[in-house]
């Protein structure tokens, strides 16, 4: 009887250390599994190309064949760059990519000579002396089918998610910019989203790949690479 009563504090102890154990390693290992959701603005950093490689926000399309590191890469006579097939890209009117909502263009979209007007996401840029600019719609402008608005997760500083509303407006027409394609498909070398994000600072880089479809750009690949600082929606 003596024995099990100065046994017994010290079972009691050793349970509850254990029970603490295993809750802090679930607790560990729920946190590293879960991610958390980005909702607010990825302001855009306007490319550069003066320290020699381009840094901050830009565009890259890839003839058909290539891939995503060697390309084939398309040359944009109107891009700012010695390599000419670095398109540099700005933040529009929002300052960026948006997150939870849609960023449509105006309802006339285009103006006589086939410059996109939209301009909320990112500054109209010149390609191939046309300008072009991005939106996000809830809908196909070709098929109706509709598209969920961006959602953009951070799990340990990686960056996952999903961009398929993305369209890019040029010359009268629209292409499908985003990763995955409206309903979740991966065609072509359309590359899921990925990127890193410092929550002290803010700065991320998010990059995605998107074939095109239709047009006279058919076949080929967008890749996009945007860099800047995240704020949170207030």
């Amino acid at each position: 009887m003596n024995q099990r009563i100065k046994a017994g504090p010290w079972l009691v102890l050793l349970l509850l250390v254990l029970v603490a154990g295993l809750a802090g390693t679930q607790a560990i290992a729920s946190s590293r599994g879960s991610g958390q959701t980005l909702t607010g603005t990825f302001k855009l950093t306007r490319g550069s190309c003066t320290a020699g490689s381009p840094s901050g926000s830009y565009f890259r399309m890839i003839y058909p064949g290539g891939s995503l590191k060697g390309g084939k890469f398309f040359a944009n006579p109107d891009s700012a760059c010695s390599n000419k097939t670095y398109t540099l890209v700005g933040p529009g009117t929002d300052g960026g990519l948006e997150t939870a909502v849609f960023q449509p263009g105006p309802a006339t979209a285009f103006d006589a000579k086939g410059n996109a007007k939209t301009g909320r996401i990112t500054a109209p840029q010149a390609f191939t002396q046309i300008k072009f600019g991005i939106a996000t719609l809830a809908k196909d402008p070709k098929t109706g089918q509709a598209a969920p608005a961006p959602a953009i997760t951070v799990t340990n500083g990686k960056l996952s998610g999903q961009v398929e509303a993305v369209w890019a407006e040029w010359n009268h027409l629209y292409f499908n910019q985003g990763s995955p394609k409206p309903g979740g498909a991966h065609p072509g070398l359309t590359q899921a989203v990925s990127g890193t994000y410092n929550a002290s600072t803010g700065a991320y880089v998010l990059t995605w790949a998107s074939a095109i479809s239709g047009g006279p750009f058919n076949g080929f690949t967008g890749y996009w690479h945007l860099q800047g600082t995240f704020v949170p929606k207030a």
